[in-house]
């Protein structure tokens, strides 16, 4: 009986990318699509743009691949800080945008639809805005902790390299941004500590 050779793993499949292998990178996308989409949606609030969101975090990935090296067991904590990026450089760009339409005084909603599947749309949105509204009253750094640990399942360790940041700055954000959150009854989930009761944070981390 043969038996089956493993899977290739997420640096390897990285340094045959870095060669060139378009199948490599491929498989990259089908491990870490729906994290990178997640991500984006919870950060944007808007499926649309989420999903092109994620076309350009991977277009990005794939053009800076010969001088990025993965320095985890997964791809993951790469990839959600290429979008992080993604993200803030779409900010930036809707801004402009939004003010160019203001000043052509043009009108930017759509008509809306009452269809069963656009009501049932509508309300997971509204859910949605409901929870991103309590997350966006965080502190930025506070926020960008809790969503990749609470909502895009990285470890401590894996959100400090997407971050760039200490293991122990991630937690000391993580405790705060909870402590906030504990008034939320919606959010208890996100409360929670899925890698169990911190270490009182120091000092240094405390002001991080």
């Amino acid at each position: 009986m043969t038996s089956q050779m493993p899977p290739p793993s997420d640096p390897q499949l990285w340094r045959r990318s870095v060669a060139g292998d378009a199948e490599a990178f491929g498989e990259l996308y089908a491990r870490h699509d729906r994290a990178v989409r997640s991500y984006c949606l919870w950060r944007t609030g808007d499926p649309t743009v989420a999903e092109d969101l994620t076309s350009l975090v991977f277009l990005e990935a794939w053009r800076c691949r010969a001088r990025t090296v993965i320095s985890t067991e997964t791809a993951r904590p790469l990839l959600l800080g290429i979008a992080r990026n993604v993200v803030h450089g779409q900010w930036r760009s809707r801004r402009r945008h939004r003010a160019a339409v203001d000043r052509l005084g043009r009108a930017t909603a759509d008509r809306p639809t009452h269809d069963d599947d656009s009501v049932e749309r509508l309300a997971a949105a509204e859910r949605l805005a409901h929870v991103r509204q309590r997350l966006d009253g965080l502190p930025p750094h506070e926020r960008e902790a809790l969503v990749l640990v609470a909502l895009s399942d990285l470890t401590y360790a894996e959100a400090a390299a997407a971050l760039g940041v200490a293991v122990g700055t991630v937690r000391s954000r993580l405790s705060r941004a909870r402590a906030r959150l504990r008034d939320a009854p919606e959010l208890a989930a996100l409360a929670a500590d899925p890698e169990g009761p911190t270490a009182r944070p120091t000092t240094t981390e405390a002001s991080a």
